[in-house]
């Protein structure tokens, strides 16, 4: 609005021809008796979207009411427009549609507007046809040859559709998108790497909500077109744009400053820091929005076989946007030019590289969420045959930057580990999760996570009788270590969670090693070194079967149960505990000596192997797979309304500039 000086010296606003008809709109009136020439008129003038959506946002029941009419006309000229030569029309049209489209799902969700939103859209007698021809009429702009300027307004569309309801499967507009061309009008895009660099994050998150809607209710198109997807240039246009999402967060991650050297400024920086819990949400931000990436992922793994050969895609350098390097932190400089100038990568020495960084991220329930989401990736993952093979691969090594927290002597940072299968860099992620989180906000189910993907990987191990070349005493040494965390801390952890189960699990790894070891192992050195761990840890095995025992004759106790299970699978342990530290303790004798020596011990191991009697327990090398439906259902639907919400408050049509994007369009820029 313009201020005009009066003669009369008296100030008042001009209010634009745009507004006048807007209010003409929303008052109800019948706007062809003013205007017989309205409609035309109306997208043919810059629109101003904020005062619209103001306007719909006052309405009340009853206004709206009045003015649904007028609101089914202006939609059903918005699509028509669509269809016009004139480029003013199909701009202002596509972005009038977003806007009322945004205002009113705002309107009615927030404000429990009693309306049916199809009917105050559309007409609920043609709103079928409508919704028909706008879904046609949009998925030849996006296909077409067409600015990215454009296409992304309608991209921008669907995506106010998708993320309209915080409940999804309320939402009546998504079903027309369901049965259309959206998922084959968006996978086009990806296949084009122009495209994919300018929309490749929002088709990701449309194509994400999508396959959600609705999931174990009924049959879902777009779940169905995903998992039976095998062009080739699509899978790795979808899975480029995954590994763009998760390198950058990778290459910015030192400039977030989020973690200091282990010290006692450090200890007393973090105190104050946390009493500002709100900064230290916004910090993490950026782990939140990485979400959608991380859920496509999933979906493609969960779904379709024929994206695993995606994972082993090599990328180089010039497949990610190039970041300017931050002279005001020359140690992030350093790390951004050690992540982009050292060696080819794929997704999955990405998504590990990701994976190190964010389970040392502050552990609040947003967080912790996204660890969750990595680790059922890699529980997909490690359970299938093929993406094994890749990474046992002897022939397939990457150097990985892993991030390394503060630990007793350790400093924080990165360490780039040597050429390895990455299977190794998997397992080494493990174990540092296991070793950096023995606290006493202990999360039981990320840990019994951690375990199942190890569990998984030595199967496939054991199975095909893979001898991967891994330094297997760090395995050992760290789950001998969470043994003895859990028993030094039973008093407070029993009472809280069953940690006997997990105790189990741990002890089936270790079974696992004992009795199949020799079919898999790299070295029989390795497997004697393992028994000689055993040994001299034996004071932890004894005291966690000691736990063991004393909870299973608790006749209350709420675990009773997993404690007798945890009891029975240390049998083989506690053997050979039985079996040789006896004839250790009588070398010890004959030879006169209180401290031998490793070397000493190994042979003693060694030379009484044959008299050892172990027993082959049952469904060792057998493992429950895995299952979104029964267990995680509830999980994904919490992520996705997490994600239409946070969405929703990142769109902002303000900033579309319909001048800029129709100077685009003109033949001189074509």
């Amino acid at each position: 609005m313009i201020t005009v000086n009066r003669s009369d010296g008296v100030k008042r606003k001009y209010r634009g021809k745009f507004l006048i008809m807007c209010d003409n709109i929303f008052s109800g009136e019948d706007v062809t008796l003013t205007y017989p020439n309205f409609w035309n008129e109306l997208l043919l003038i810059k629109p101003y979207y904020s005062y619209v959506e103001s306007e719909i946002m006052k309405l009340d029941q009853e206004s709206l009411t009045r003015c649904k009419k007028n609101l089914n006309t202006l939609m059903l000229h918005c699509v028509e427009a669509l269809n016009d030569e004139n480029g003013y029309k199909i701009i202002h049209s596509v972005q009038t549609i977003s806007v009322v489209l945004f205002s009113l799902f705002k309107k009615l969700s927030e404000y429990n507007i009693n309306h049916d939103l199809l009917d105050v859209l559309f007409g609920v007698d043609s709103v079928e046809e409508k919704m028909t021809n706008l879904i046609k009429h949009s998925n030849a702009f996006i296909t077409g040859e067409y600015p990215s300027s454009l296409k992304a307004s309608f991209i921008q569309m669907y995506l106010i559709i998708a993320t309209g309801m915080g409940n999804m499967d309320e939402n009546l507009l998504i079903k027309y998108m369901m049965n259309s061309t959206v998922f084959e009008s968006l996978i086009e895009l990806l296949k084009d790497k122009t495209s994919r660099n300018h929309h490749g994050h929002s088709i990701i998150l449309i194509l994400m909500l999508l396959v959600n809607y609705k999931k174990h209710k009924s049959t879902n198109p777009f779940i169905v077109k995903l998992s039976i997807l095998d062009d080739e240039l699509a899978l790795n246009g979808y899975g480029q744009v995954i590994s763009s999402t998760l390198s950058d967060f990778c290459r910015k991650f030192p400039l977030l400053n989020v973690c200091v050297e282990g010290s006692w400024f450090s200890s007393l920086t973090n105190i104050i820091g946390n009493i500002f819990v709100g900064e230290e949400e916004t910090k993490w931000q950026h782990i939140q929005d990485n979400n959608s990436a991380l859920l496509a992922l999933y979906e493609a793994i969960h779904l379709n076989r024929n994206f695993m050969t995606t994972l082993a895609y090599t990328q180089n350098e010039e497949t990610f946007p190039v970041y300017q390097k931050d002279t005001a932190n020359q140690n992030a400089s350093e790390f951004q030019t050690l992540e982009v100038t050292t060696q080819p990568s794929n997704l999955l020495a990405i998504f590990f590289q990701y994976c190190s960084i964010i389970m040392h991220a502050t552990p609040t329930d947003r967080v912790n969420n996204n660890v969750k989401l990595c680790f059922l990736i890699l529980n997909c993952i490690s359970e299938d045959q093929y993406a094994n093979s890749l990474m046992h691969d002897a022939n397939l090594v990457f150097k990985v930057p892993l991030y390394k927290i503060s630990i007793n002597h350790r400093k924080y940072g990165t360490s780039m580990s040597f050429s390895q299968p990455l299977a190794a860099t998997l397992i080494d992620i493990m174990i540092d999760f296991i070793s950096s989180h023995m606290v006493k906000k202990f999360n039981l189910e990320l840990y019994s996570q951690c375990l199942g993907i190890l569990l998984r990987i030595l199967y496939y191990q054991k199975r095909s009788c893979i001898r991967l070349n891994y330094e297997w005493i760090k395995l050992w040494t760290v789950l001998i270590n969470l043994i003895k965390f859990l028993t030094l801390h039973e008093n407070h952890l029993a009472k809280k969670m069953n940690i006997f189960s997990l105790a189990t699990e741990v002890v089936k790894i270790l079974n696992i090693f004992i009795t199949y070891g020799d079919t898999f192992l790299f070295s029989s050195s390795a497997y004697d070194k393992l028994f000689y761990e055993i040994i001299r840890m034996k004071m932890i095995f004894i005291n966690l079967h000691a736990m063991g025992l004393r909870y299973s004759n608790c006749e209350h106790y709420k675990y009773k149960e997993s404690a007798a299970k945890l009891t029975n699978a240390l049998v083989n342990i506690r053997d050979i505990l039985d079996h040789f530290s006896p004839k250790i303790n009588e070398w010890l004798v004959r030879q006169n000596i209180s401290t031998p020596s490793e070397n000493q011990i190994m042979a003693i191991i060694i030379e009484h192997y044959d008299s050892l009697t172990l027993k082959l327990q049952e469904n060792l090398d057998h493992f429950e797979r895995y299952s979104e439906h029964d267990t995680y259902s509830e999980f994904f639907s919490n992520l996705v309304s997490n994600m239409i919400t946070a969405t929703r408050l990142s769109i902002n049509i303000e900033e579309v500039d319909c001048q800029s994007i129709f100077k685009d369009c003109s033949p001189n820029n074509q």
